[in-house]
């Protein structure tokens, strides 16, 4: 039996809605290049490497059979190809032009003079009709025509799949109408490499701050095996967080202090080959969601950035590529936004 649950709401100024896995906003560039963006946050250390990431190119797919070419091509969603590493540039533009010549089609990369910023991929993605791009690789999809002066109710439908599985997430529906839908359409799929789905105004991300404090402050958290020694060691009370019985730590510490504890403790741990976690959480947007989601019994949370509000939930799933579609009434317009998870299992 089918479940409908209320996680939340969110509201979308700017018309378009972006889903994207929320532990990924850190790549996020905004209006900026992603060439500014720092290799060391995609995990990628070595100095050669870096610079080939830094140096990426953005190609545009022109010519009369532009799109016929970008889809038979397959390797991104629409005529666009993002993030190519500058020492596979000319791979790319060789194999991409055998595959026209075979194909027997008229297209050419063209090289655009700068890379595009993951905010303008979202609006072109919206008023090309709504569909995925790539994000330093990650699928991430955005549709426009969604309601801009009203709040939208996200639901999520949970059914129990049975032995070695039990209850999870089947679906999330953002709902822009009560109309009755028409046709359905498939944008594309998100990546989710950190379990959680979030839904978002695309110009509201721009002023999202992943790892900085928006008050200065940060908690620091421990847990595990050793935990009640280092409790003792540190003077350290339990955290007191909803969601978080038996975790130790301190909340609202200026950041040198936080950051000084958590050093210490994490010293400590390592020092003595001790089993426990230590978690460092400067008072982010993506912490001010999670310390949410940890409360919740839907596991969903929302902050409120400018006029928008984002919302974040748990896929109940983990981690994999899940498809979103849009619902479209008789007339086109929007009526709903579906992330399904329910081949998840399969």
């Amino acid at each position: 039996m089918e479940e409908i649950l209320r996680l939340g709401e969110i509201s979308c100024p700017s018309g378009v809605l972006v889903v994207i896995d929320g532990g990924h906003l850190g790549l996020w560039s905004g209006e900026r290049s992603p060439a500014e963006t720092d290799p060391a946050v995609l995990g990628v250390e070595d100095a050669a490497m870096a610079a080939d990431v830094r140096d990426s190119v953005d190609f545009a797919v022109v010519g009369p059979d532009a799109s016929a070419a970008a889809r038979g091509f397959g390797r991104q969603p629409g005529d666009m190809l993002h993030d190519i590493p500058a020492s596979r540039v000319a791979e790319l533009e060789a194999v991409f032009a055998e595959h026209c010549r075979t194909a027997g089609i008229d297209a050419r990369l063209e090289a655009m003079p700068r890379r595009e910023p993951h905010a303008q991929r979202a609006r072109r993605t919206a008023a090309e009709g709504g569909g995925g791009f790539l994000m330093f690789g990650i699928p991430v999809v955005a549709v426009g025509g969604v309601p801009r002066d009203r709040r939208l109710p996200v639901l999520a439908s949970r059914v129990d799949f049975g032995d070695g599985i039990g209850p999870r997430w089947s679906e999330m529906l953002v709902r822009m109408s009560e109309a009755r839908a028409a046709s359905t359409v498939r944008l594309g799929d998100i990546g989710v490499d950190w379990a959680r789905v979030l839904f978002g105004d695309a110009d509201a991300l721009n002023d999202w701050q992943h790892d900085e404090p928006v008050d200065g402050l940060a908690d620091v958290a421990f847990w595990g095996a050793a935990e009640e020694e280092a409790a003792a060691v540190f003077g350290a009370p339990r955290l007191g967080e909803p969601g978080e019985d038996g975790v130790h730590g301190w909340v609202g510490l200026t950041l040198p202090e936080a950051i000084e504890k958590a050093r210490a403790v994490q010293t400590w741990k390592e020092e003595n080959g001790l089993r426990m976690m230590v978690d460092f959480r400067p008072h982010s947007h993506h912490w001010h969601v999670m310390r949410q989601v940890r409360a919740s019994e839907v596991e969903s949370g929302t902050v409120d950035i400018g006029d928008a509000r984002l919302l974040c939930a748990m896929t109940s799933w983990g981690d994999g590529y899940f498809p979103v579609s849009a619902d479209l009434d008789a007339t086109g317009a929007l009526v709903a936004v579906r992330v399904s998870f329910s081949g998840a299992g399969e």
